[in-house]
């Protein structure tokens, strides 16, 4: 009972760590591998020295380089996808094969959007989450439930609206998107939106808003106010640009309840200006 108890308290410590999903099909005894290193650490001087000890520091400089230049010509290559697709069905196959994103490599599906194409509101949140992952639509796990509930409460549900993320790909633990990142897929999602043309951008949470916005402040200020997309200092390009406004994320309102009254009050907000609109 003792060694079964010790299984679990282990599993649950890799759940509250983030480490919800298995990669490789064999395990793998870290126990064997730490008592196989001492024996190759005391091989490793006996051997003759083929260079000088100095080499082994300017070692690592080739690999920073590689490592930079491979993220700069990952987006490069995600600009020049995103720009030839002509509409969204190319556009998910650009990004069902675009292989560079690390987070491609341990997602489960491509998460590209869902919803109506047509719709006059976009709503954009930050990035799949378990349940996404492993069905591939966005917003399905218990935060969705609790945004088509949001969106039911102003008239509107997924048939009138357009839903997607900003990174197509789960991070691994849901942990936060890097910069890199989230600068590799920037190409990809602006692009969406030019193609389904949006009279209203809906950020849900404060990543998609302050990097999309390109703004610093937290959501908790920027949310209930109307910004313009893409981010504009006036003139003609203002006419042009589509109304946009933050709103807290469903998972944030799980976790704050008492903040679902402000909530509520940009719901309205926001079909105010789709009745204005209309």
């Amino acid at each position: 009972m003792e060694h079964t108890a010790n299984h679990l308290a282990a599993l649950n410590f890799y759940v509250d760590a983030g480490v919800d999903e298995v990669i490789g099909l064999q395990p793998v005894d870290r126990f064997a591998e730490s008592k196989i290193a001492p024996a190759e650490t005391v091989r490793a001087p006996a051997l003759p020295p083929t260079r000088p000890p100095a080499t082994s520091q300017p070692t690592s400089q080739p690999i920073s380089r590689s490592s930079g230049q491979a993220q700069t010509e990952a987006e490069a290559s995600a600009r020049t996808l995103a720009a030839g697709a002509v509409d969204l069905v190319a556009l998910r196959a650009v990004m069902e094969g675009f292989d560079l994103c690390p987070l491609k490599k341990t997602a489960a599906n491509t998460v590209f959007g869902a919803g109506n194409p047509a719709a006059k509101v976009m709503l954009i949140g930050e990035a799949p989450g378990a349940d996404e992952d492993r069905q591939g639509q966005p917003f399905v796990g218990v935060s969705g439930q609790l945004l088509d509930r949001m969106l039911a409460s102003i008239g509107l549900d997924r048939t009138s609206v357009y839903i997607t993320n900003m990174l197509a790909w789960r991070p691994p633990g849901n942990r936060k998107p890097t910069l890199e990142e989230t600068t590799m897929c920037l190409p990809f999602i602006r692009r969406h939106i030019e193609l389904v043309g949006p009279k209203i951008l809906v950020f849900v949470g404060g990543t998609s808003a302050t990097t999309l916005l390109e703004r610093r402040d937290g959501i908790t200020r920027m949310r209930g106010r109307w910004f313009a997309y893409p981010p504009t200092s006036g003139g003609e390009d203002e006419a042009s640009a589509i109304a946009a406004m933050p709103i807290f994320h469903p998972a944030y309102l799980l976790r704050n309840p008492g903040l679902k009254r402000q909530a509520w009050i940009d719901l309205l907000a926001i079909k105010a200006r789709l009745q204005d609109m209309a």
